[in-house]
């Protein structure tokens, strides 16, 4: 056998460098950096839109209160004119011991009413919306505790 002609190389070890490890996790860190507080803004505005769609599903219900008693006073819990909705059912969204929104009536006569949702846990600093029986909509966008100019839409 001959063996001229070729020559023989040590191989490398296999693996990583400790310097090629800092490198990844430097970049992981800068990306994380970025991503994290999108995340976190996505999360707050998704339960923000299924609040407002339960504000939605909550007015129709105090329409169909309205088609059987002729009046919006007495939906509450309790047949009271404002607090917890009586009439919206427990299994509605947001009804549950996980829920980052509070639903109530807040004004209720024979021809008008204001429903809120009030936000608790994670959304606590997100602002309090609104939505009355003339279909107007408010964000407290600020979550200063009132509507300021510009705060009477449910939009960014």
């Amino acid at each position: 056998m001959k063996t001229e002609g070729y020559i023989y190389v040590a191989s490398r070890d296999k693996g990583f460098t400790l310097l090629e490890l800092l490198i990844v996790v430097a970049i992981v860190g800068v990306i994380a950096a970025f991503a994290y507080p999108s995340y976190v803004e996505y999360g707050e505005r998704t339960r923000r839109a299924d609040a407002q769609g339960a504000l939605l599903e909550f007015a129709a219900a105090m329409e169909r209160h309205y088609a059987t008693a002729n009046s919006y006073e007495g939906a509450a819990t309790g047949g009271s004119d404002t607090g917890s909705p009586g009439i919206f059912p427990d299994e509605a969204p947001l009804e549950s011991n996980d829920k980052f929104y509070d639903l109530t009536i807040t004004a209720a006569t024979g021809s008008s009413y204001t429903l809120r949702a009030t936000p608790k846990s994670v959304q606590a600093g997100n602002g309090i919306l609104e939505l009355d029986s003339t279909g107007a909509r408010r964000w407290d966008e600020s979550a200063d505790g009132s509507f300021d100019a510009g705060e009477n839409d449910w939009q960014q």
